[in-house]
């Protein structure tokens, strides 16, 4: 690369005739040094700033590459994580069902037995009220019969 000192230090071989003017030569070689001066000394300036810009850009690229990485593994640990709860769900659903048919099973059973009993007691006071009704219709017999008797002897003894 040329240097504004490689442009100042630069000397033209002189002709006689139809050369260039010297004057208008240097004064336009100042010109451009000064113009290519002030460009290589920002150039100079910009350098390090690209580079630290390049530097500062391949580290968020790095960040950009691992915020998409994780998004993608939350992605997928959140498919899994909903996966791993619907089955938790399932199966909650399916043991409630389960255990709900347990519930009513066992309580149809236990009604079955309690009616079954009730009937039990049932057959057995009827037999008990039947046996009561016996022994009230042997009493009243007996009294029926005493009675008879007994009237049967009054009337003796009005008759005597």
């Amino acid at each position: 690369m040329i240097t504004p000192l490689d442009i100042e230090n630069k000397r033209f071989s002189k002709q006689m005739m139809n050369g260039y003017n010297v004057e208008e030569v240097d004064d336009f070689l100042d010109e451009i040094m000064a113009d290519y001066e002030s460009n290589y000394k920002e150039l100079a300036v910009l350098r390090p700033k690209v580079d630290e810009l390049s530097s500062a850009l391949e580290h968020y690229k790095n960040i950009e590459s691992t915020l998409q990485n994780t998004l993608v593994m939350a992605q997928s640990t959140s498919e899994e994580v909903k996966n791993v709860a619907r089955q938790q769900a399932e199966q909650i659903v399916g043991d409630a069902h389960r255990e709900a048919e347990d519930i009513i099973r066992n309580a149809k059973e236990n009604a079955l037995r309690a009616v079954d009993e009730l009937e039990q007691q049932i057959r057995i006071k009827e037999q008990q009220y039947n046996d009561m009704r016996k022994q009230f219709d042997i009493y009243k017999a007996k009294m029926e019969s005493l009675l008879i008797s007994q009237s049967e002897l009054i009337k003796e003894m009005n008759q005597e």
